[in-house]
């Protein structure tokens, strides 16, 4: 096993059963750089792998901060939709990337499953776009797109103003996202929306982030805008 690795033992709240998975040392986790929409590149294991427990007694899967958090009626939903079409198969040991699609997908169908948040699935589809980034892989932009519109829902339906970080964040992602996929416009509106929110100045990385990121849209949307014209 790699030493970079531990082992953890879990308790699944859906079918009361334990099982173990792996989790990388905090001792072993060296960023190397990061995207501007927070893709973060690891010197070595990356610890994305395994940010998703995976129950393989009875296919619960989510996101580790959400594992937990699960309420009666949504572990029904989870024994009677996923639960009797699972294959019972253990992702504990060292996680390829190809392990990791599988598990984040795994976890988006089961929040899908039980009414999830929106912030929540937005979350997971940023992170499966990211890992579809680190295979150059052109579906990427499809789960931008799908994190975008979950985003956009958590913003309108959500009660975000609770955590005024996460408030901020979103603002920002839906601006960098809207515009890593060509809607510099909607980009642009959003940039703004997040330079305007009064707690950005809470999150003085992300105002600098929002300020040069919204400048570097705008050059953008102007270039697309004249080749418009030109053709």
């Amino acid at each position: 096993m790699n030493n970079e690795l531990y082992e953890k033992t879990v308790h699944c709240p859906v079918c009361d059963r334990d099982f173990t998975t792996q989790k990388v040392r905090t001792s072993a986790i060296r960023v190397e750089n990061r995207d501007e929409d927070f893709c973060p590149y690891y010197k070595s294991q990356n610890p994305l792998f395994y940010s998703v427990f995976v129950c393989p007694h009875c296919g619960y899967a989510a996101l580790e901060g959400d594992f937990s958090r699960i309420g009666e009626r949504e572990k029904e939903k989870i024994k009677e939709t996923i639960s009797p079409k699972w294959r019972p198969r253990s992702y504990d040991g060292e996680r390829t990337i190809e392990d990791a699609l599988e598990v984040y997908k795994l976890a988006l169908l089961c929040s899908q499953v039980i009414g999830a948040s929106e912030s929540t699935i937005g979350k997971i589809c940023l992170r499966l776009a990211w890992l579809h980034r680190y295979l150059g892989d052109e579906k990427e932009k499809d789960f931008i797109k799908f994190a975008v519109k979950a985003f956009h829902k958590a913003y309108t339906t959500e009660r975000l103003d609770e955590d005024q970080n996460d408030m901020v964040i979103i603002l920002y992602l839906l601006g960098e996202l809207n515009r890593r996929v060509g809607n510099y416009k909607d980009a642009i509106k959003w940039f703004d929306k997040a330079l305007r929110e009064p707690s950005i100045k809470k999150k003085r990385h992300i105002e600098l982030k929002a300020r040069e990121q919204w400048s570097f849209t705008r050059e953008e949307y102007r270039k697309q805008k004249s080749e418009s014209v030109d053709n």
